[in-house]
Protein backbone atom coordinates (compact mmCIF):
# COMPACT_ATOMS: atom_id res chain seq x y z
CA UNK A 1 0.00 0.00 0.00
CA UNK A 2 1.05 3.52 -0.88
CA UNK A 3 -0.26 5.93 1.69
CA UNK A 4 -1.88 8.73 0.23
CA UNK A 5 -1.76 12.02 2.16
CA UNK A 6 -3.77 15.75 1.63
CA UNK A 7 -3.85 19.31 3.30
CA UNK A 8 -6.26 21.96 3.51
CA UNK A 9 -6.20 25.28 5.10
CA UNK A 10 -8.59 27.73 6.10
CA UNK A 11 -9.43 31.07 7.59
CA UNK A 12 -12.01 33.00 8.95
CA UNK A 13 -11.97 36.27 11.47
CA UNK A 14 -13.32 36.68 14.80
CA UNK A 15 -14.34 40.13 16.16
CA UNK A 16 -12.64 39.37 19.19
CA UNK A 17 -8.62 39.45 20.72
CA UNK A 18 -6.59 36.70 19.83
CA UNK A 19 -5.51 36.00 23.57
CA UNK A 20 -9.27 35.47 23.84
CA UNK A 21 -9.90 33.47 20.55
CA UNK A 22 -6.72 30.88 21.41
CA UNK A 23 -7.90 29.38 24.29
CA UNK A 24 -10.89 27.91 22.60
CA UNK A 25 -8.33 25.37 20.75
CA UNK A 26 -7.13 23.86 23.69
CA UNK A 27 -8.96 20.27 24.41
CA UNK A 28 -11.06 22.36 27.47
CA UNK A 29 -11.63 25.47 25.30
CA UNK A 30 -13.24 23.47 22.36
CA UNK A 31 -15.76 21.72 25.37
CA UNK A 32 -17.19 25.18 25.34
CA UNK A 33 -18.01 25.62 21.73
CA UNK A 34 -17.78 22.55 19.85
CA UNK A 35 -20.94 20.57 20.13
CA UNK A 36 -20.09 16.50 21.49
CA UNK A 37 -16.59 17.46 21.81
CA UNK A 38 -15.01 15.63 24.88
CA UNK A 39 -11.98 14.22 25.34
CA UNK A 40 -9.98 11.84 28.39
CA UNK A 41 -7.72 13.67 30.00
CA UNK A 42 -4.33 11.51 30.90
CA UNK A 43 -2.43 13.81 31.90
CA UNK A 44 -4.39 14.83 35.17
CA UNK A 45 -4.34 18.60 34.22
CA UNK A 46 -6.13 21.07 31.98
CA UNK A 47 -3.35 23.14 31.36
CA UNK A 48 -1.68 22.27 28.07
CA UNK A 49 1.82 20.97 27.84
CA UNK A 50 3.31 19.78 24.51
CA UNK A 51 3.75 16.24 24.55
CA UNK A 52 0.69 16.20 26.20
CA UNK A 53 -1.61 13.15 25.56
CA UNK A 54 -5.57 12.62 25.50
CA UNK A 55 -7.97 10.56 24.07
CA UNK A 56 -11.24 11.25 21.59
CA UNK A 57 -14.06 9.26 20.96
CA UNK A 58 -14.90 9.23 17.12
CA UNK A 59 -14.73 12.85 16.92
CA UNK A 60 -13.65 14.93 13.46
CA UNK A 61 -13.37 12.88 10.83
CA UNK A 62 -12.61 9.71 13.00
CA UNK A 63 -13.69 6.28 11.60
CA UNK A 64 -11.76 5.31 15.43
CA UNK A 65 -10.97 6.74 19.05
CA UNK A 66 -8.26 8.87 18.69
CA UNK A 67 -5.21 9.41 20.21
CA UNK A 68 -4.00 13.16 20.62
CA UNK A 69 -0.64 14.54 21.13
CA UNK A 70 -0.14 18.19 21.66
CA UNK A 71 2.99 18.67 19.10
CA UNK A 72 3.69 22.43 19.60
CA UNK A 73 2.10 25.07 21.99
CA UNK A 74 2.90 28.43 21.72
CA UNK A 75 0.60 30.44 23.68
CA UNK A 76 2.93 33.65 22.97
CA UNK A 77 2.46 33.60 19.34
CA UNK A 78 -1.34 32.17 19.87
CA UNK A 79 -0.01 28.32 18.10
CA UNK A 80 -1.14 24.96 18.73
CA UNK A 81 -0.48 21.82 17.11
CA UNK A 82 -1.90 18.38 17.58
CA UNK A 83 -0.74 15.10 16.23
CA UNK A 84 -4.64 13.11 15.97
CA UNK A 85 -3.88 9.07 15.47
CA UNK A 86 -6.37 6.85 14.55
CA UNK A 87 -4.46 3.17 14.53
CA UNK A 88 -4.99 0.91 11.92
CA UNK A 89 -6.65 4.18 9.35
CA UNK A 90 -4.86 7.68 9.41
CA UNK A 91 -2.96 10.15 11.14
CA UNK A 92 -3.55 13.96 11.55
CA UNK A 93 -1.61 16.69 11.76
CA UNK A 94 -3.57 19.71 12.96
CA UNK A 95 -2.30 23.57 13.41
CA UNK A 96 -4.30 26.52 14.78
CA UNK A 97 -2.93 29.83 14.67
CA UNK A 98 -4.23 33.14 15.68
CA UNK A 99 -3.26 35.93 13.90
CA UNK A 100 -4.18 39.32 15.46
CA UNK A 101 -5.19 41.77 13.04
CA UNK A 102 -6.74 45.41 12.89
CA UNK A 103 -9.34 46.17 15.44
CA UNK A 104 -9.00 43.51 18.08
CA UNK A 105 -9.94 41.01 15.76
CA UNK A 106 -8.71 37.57 14.98
CA UNK A 107 -8.07 35.77 11.90
CA UNK A 108 -7.83 32.07 12.71
CA UNK A 109 -5.92 29.81 10.43
CA UNK A 110 -6.52 26.37 10.71
CA UNK A 111 -4.79 23.49 8.90
CA UNK A 112 -5.28 19.74 8.97
CA UNK A 113 -2.95 17.48 7.31
CA UNK A 114 -3.88 13.71 6.89
CA UNK A 115 -2.15 10.65 5.89
CA UNK A 116 -3.46 7.38 5.35
CA UNK A 117 -2.45 4.27 7.80
CA UNK A 118 -4.39 1.54 5.59
CA UNK A 119 -6.90 1.16 2.30
CA UNK A 120 -9.47 2.87 4.67
CA UNK A 121 -7.24 5.79 5.38
CA UNK A 122 -6.80 6.17 1.70
CA UNK A 123 -10.17 6.20 0.38
CA UNK A 124 -10.99 8.92 3.13
CA UNK A 125 -8.12 11.09 2.18
CA UNK A 126 -9.45 10.39 -1.23
CA UNK A 127 -12.91 12.19 0.00
CA UNK A 128 -11.75 14.85 1.94
CA UNK A 129 -12.23 17.66 -0.69
CA UNK A 130 -11.64 21.60 -0.42
CA UNK A 131 -15.37 21.77 -0.43
CA UNK A 132 -16.07 19.36 2.30
CA UNK A 133 -13.09 21.08 4.47
CA UNK A 134 -14.21 24.75 3.97
CA UNK A 135 -17.92 23.76 4.99
CA UNK A 136 -16.43 22.18 8.07
CA UNK A 137 -14.56 24.91 9.20
CA UNK A 138 -17.08 27.00 8.21
CA UNK A 139 -19.25 25.14 11.11
CA UNK A 140 -16.23 26.58 13.38
CA UNK A 141 -16.60 29.71 12.54
CA UNK A 142 -20.71 29.56 13.36
CA UNK A 143 -20.12 27.94 16.33
CA UNK A 144 -17.20 29.95 17.92
CA UNK A 145 -19.50 33.37 16.92
CA UNK A 146 -22.47 31.74 18.49
CA UNK A 147 -20.34 31.31 21.83
CA UNK A 148 -18.90 34.79 21.55
CA UNK A 149 -22.09 35.96 21.25
CA UNK A 150 -23.76 34.90 24.42
CA UNK A 151 -20.61 34.99 26.32
CA UNK A 152 -19.72 38.94 27.30
CA UNK A 153 -16.92 40.67 25.80
CA UNK A 154 -14.62 42.15 29.31
CA UNK A 155 -14.92 45.99 28.75
CA UNK A 156 -11.79 48.36 28.83
CA UNK A 157 -11.27 50.00 32.04
CA UNK A 158 -12.27 53.83 31.26
CA UNK A 159 -9.91 55.26 33.61
CA UNK A 160 -7.35 54.79 31.47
Amino acid sequence: MISKSVSHTAEFEIPRPAATVFPLFTPEGEKLWAPGWDYENLMGTDEVHEDDLFLTRSHDHAANDAIWIVKQFAPERFQVQYYKVEPGEKVGLIEVVCVPSASSSTVVRVTYRYSALSENGNRFVERFTKEEYDAFIGEWKRLIDSYLAATPQPQADPGR
